[in-house]
């Protein structure tokens, strides 16, 4: 597999755990303890860095 087929492979997958975590956060996130909360809103923050990230890179690929 090349370098920009694999990037963009874990770019969707990235980007599938992202939207997930969105919706679990939106749907669940009233009735989940503040410290999960925070965690998950935490991380879905983390993703939106790592994937911007791993779009740049792309681009700069292609």
């Amino acid at each position: 597999m090349s370098m920009q087929n694999e990037l963009n492979t874990i770019t969707s997958t990235m980007n599938e755990l992202s939207h997930r975590i969105t919706a679990l956060v939106e749907t669940e996130g009233s009735a989940m303890p503040p410290d999960i909360y925070s965690e998950l809103v935490a991380a879905e923050r983390t993703l939106g860095a790592l994937l911007r990230r791993l779009n740049r890179v792309v681009g700069r690929i292609a």
